[in-house]
Formats: structure tokens, C-alpha cells, sequence
């Protein structure tokens, strides 16, 4: 279940009692070589060719930050659940990461030492997202980057950001807004959806 999927319950939940089969869903724990693959492949398109810091934030188990790490880059992992960053920790043992539990609205590192801010499924559910991305951009190295993979689930009652306001509140941050859509490619999720799923790369 998706945290989008998650809000559609009504309830809020307990991410340290759910980080034990957080990863049994495709696109979380990353286990299906195909499902894999497909995410090494977008990541490997958004984040910089060169070795980079890469800030992983709500990173959860810490799958994106793997396959971040194994492309060259250095990870800083940012979650609220202590059971989530020790399943990173873990997960990323000897790799050039470090995890840290911490707000990913106000995480715990320092103003200008990232070259990208990466955040999956976490923007939409925050107070205020557009504080949180001007505190975020306050966290980039000139000429950084946000990597921002959103959506909208659910079609009765849908939860989400859609990618217009979302391309709306970058716009004053940013030099340059990308919008690639996700829903069109099952093997990211696992399985065919219907619903909007898009990852925004933005160039401060």
C-alpha cells in the first residue's frame, strides 16, 4: 500500500509498526528484478552523471537511496521512523550513506550541501508545501536539484498533489521544471494504474 493509498484509509500509520513489510510492495522494496531495473533506469536519468550528495527525504527503507548509492552517489537518508533508517542503515550497510531520523519537512543537516533533494510520495502530505520546498531549495548547492515523484490516488476521494500546482510552486525556486509522467509504465508500480503518478525534476 502506497502512502497515497494509506491516506485514502483515513488514517494515519504507524510507520514503525509498518516498516517490517514496508517493503513487500513492488515499488517499495524494489525485490522484482523488472520493478528494479525500471526505477535504476529513471534515477539513473534524473540525478547528475557525476558522483553527487544526494538527500533522500521520507527515504523509508532506504530502496531509492540503494540504487542511488550504486550509481556513484553519496546518500543522506532522512526519515521519521526509527524502524524505517535502521532498515536503511542495514539495507546500505558499507555504502557511502548515512541515515538520520529526523522531519522531512525540517531535516537535520545543514543549509547548501546537497546537489539534489529526492523525495517519493512524502510532498503532498506535508503542511505548507510550499515553505517546505523554499526550506528544501535552502538545501541545495547552486545549480542543484529537486527530484520530486508525486501523485494522485484514488478516484472517489483522491489524495495527492497534481503535478500543475505542484510545477506552480516550483516555478519561482527553479530556472528549469520538468514533468514526466509515471502512470503510463506499469513496471515501475508493478502492475497497470490509472491514476496520476509523475516525478518533477527541477534545476535551481
Amino acid at each position: 500500500m502506497t502512502n497515497g493509498e494509506h491516506a485514502l484509509t483515513g488514517t494515519e500509520p504507524d510507520w514503525d509498526k509498518a516498516a517490517a513489510t514496508f517493503d513487500d510492495e513492488p515499488d517499495h522494496g524494489l525485490r522484482d528484478p523488472e520493478v528494479r531495473q525500471a526505477w535504476a533506469a529513471r534515477l539513473r536519468s534524473w540525478l547528475p552523471e557525476r558522483a553527487s550528495d544526494v538527500l533522500d527525504l521520507g527515504c523509508g527503507t532506504g530502496s531509492l537511496s540503494l540504487l542511488a548509492a550504486e550509481q556513484g552517489h553519496r546518500v543522506t537518508g532522512v526519515d521519521r521512523s526509527a524502524a524505517m533508517v535502521a532498515l536503511a542503515r542495514a539495507k546500505l550497510a558499507g555504502r557511502d550513506a548515512v541515515f538520520l531520523r529526523g522531519d522531512a519537512a525540517a531535516p537535520p543537516v545543514g543549509e547548501e550541501r546537497f546537489d539534489v533533494v529526492l523525495v517519493r510520495h512524502v510532498l503532498w502530505a506535508l503542511p505548507d508545501p510550499g515553505r517546505v520546498l523554499r526550506h528544501w531549495r535552502g538545501l541545495l548547492r547552486p545549480g542543484g536539484r529537486f527530484v520530486l515523484i508525486e501523485g494522485v490516488w484514488g478516484t472517489v476521494s483522491p489524495v495527492g498533489i497534481p503535478a500543475e500546482p505542484l510545477t506552480s510552486l516550483l516555478a519561482p525556486l527553479a530556472l528549469e521544471v520538468r514533468v514526466e509522467s509515471l502512470s503510463d509504465d506499469p513496471r515501475l508500480w508493478g502492475r497497470a494504474v490509472e491514476d496520476e503518478r509523475y516525478a518533477v525534476v527541477a534545476t535551481a
